[in-house]
């Protein structure tokens, strides 16, 4: 296994992400945060497909990640300490938190979200990204870059 290309200070957890520009998008911004990219399968492309490589551009030869087979299997290699999962049925605003290093950010796949099982299990820990009414929700790889920038100015990341 390769040596780490950075020690990460924040961790971004996709949970069966369906669309690989997305995530693509998202790697470059786990790249600009130096957060490690955990990506939950089932996935709804392969990791090597042209368009999530393009969607990354050269970044995603910069990224730590790591593909986990299901939700246990991710909470058996993280443990973490402090997390947050994203969901627009929240009530709590991501920007009403304290996040810290290391923290965790958990995003549901683009057409259904998190399933109820994990976010009934983690209830005390959903967060939305408050936006107008005429929005359900905002595109994934955008709300990953708000709630991460956020948490890395909250712990002070110079970046």
């Amino acid at each position: 296994m390769a040596s780490p290309k950075y020690q990460p200070q924040l961790h971004v957890v996709l949970h069966q992400p369906e669309i690989p520009p997305n995530t693509g998008a998202i790697g470059r911004t786990c790249v600009a945060l130096q957060a490690k990219l955990w990506l939950i399968k089932p996935l709804g492309f392969e990791i090597t497909e042209k368009t999530l490589r393009r969607a990354g551009l050269d970044y995603w030869q910069h990224l730590e990640w790591e593909v986990c087979e299901n939700w246990q299997d991710f909470l058996d290699k993280r443990e973490p300490d402090s997390m947050w999962l994203f969901s627009r049925f929240a009530t709590k605003s991501y920007l009403e938190v304290d996040y810290h290093v290391a923290t965790t950010l958990v995003f549901g796949c683009e057409t259904a979200g998190l399933p109820k099982s994990i976010t009934e299990q983690h209830s005390d820990s959903l967060l939305r990204i408050p936006t107008h009414e005429n929005v359900r929700s905002i595109n994934l790889s955008n709300a990953v870059a708000v709630a991460g920038f956020e948490a890395a100015r909250q712990i002070g990341l110079s970046l």
